[in-house]
């Protein structure tokens, strides 16, 4: 049987999935329906391979926290116990991705990436992720819209304050103008429009 390869690059990302097409399901000779192996490079970083539990949980992980950079919130993702994980580094700036093997007495591999490390990492899953002749069905939960807390809470608590602040001030400023504006005097003729009224009233009030 024929084993296929395939190669999806970015700068500073290479993957590469072997398999073979899966014949009980009739897939064509350059498809891949049985992974039987990934390999994953990173400039400056160790080579990692896996199994398919290994390249789905890295899917996983990735996948939804590059999608939360992007909206501004900084969520780590990755199972509890499972295989791989990525989160915000403590310093502020980066990101630390961090794998554990299923052999035990193996210590977790941590990775420290920056942005474009990251985007580059994201455009190979996702064109693996995206290619016909790759048949398998990854349990990859679907994109959800963020929580309004969510995209609250990333806003710094001063500037969240600040436009309701000034705002007040800004009332208040105007009121306070308002109020030590004179009132305008009483135009001439309006006082000269009431006068006839008055002398005409005082002859019938004698009668």
């Amino acid at each position: 049987m024929q084993k296929n390869t395939y190669r999806y690059e970015q700068t500073a990302a290479l993957l590469l999935v072997e398999g073979y097409p899966d014949l009980s399901v009739a897939h064509g000779k350059e498809a891949i329906g049985i992974l039987s192996a990934w390999r994953l490079q990173l400039i400056g970083t160790p080579e990692l391979e896996g199994t398919r539990d290994h390249l789905e949980s890295l899917m996983n992980a990735v996948l939804p926290y590059a999608r939360h950079q992007l909206s501004g919130v900084g969520l780590r993702f990755g199972a509890d116990g499972g295989f791989v994980s990525i989160g915000p580094m403590n310093s502020g700036t980066g990101h630390q991705l961090e794998l554990r093997s299923s052999r035990e007495g193996v210590e977790p591999l941590q990775i420290n990436l920056d942005d474009a490390d990251l985007a580059d990492l994201v455009h190979c899953l996702d064109r693996l992720r995206l290619d016909e002749r790759v048949k398998l069905t990854w349990t990859i939960p679907t994109d959800q819209a963020l929580k309004r807390h969510q995209l609250v809470d990333r806003i710094p608590l001063q500037r969240r304050l600040a436009a309701p602040v000034l705002g007040g001030f800004a009332l208040a400023a105007t009121v306070a103008v308002a109020l030590l504006q004179p009132l305008p005097p009483i135009e001439e003729e309006s006082a000269k429009a009431l006068t006839p009224g008055l002398e005409t009233a005082q002859p019938d009030a004698e009668r």
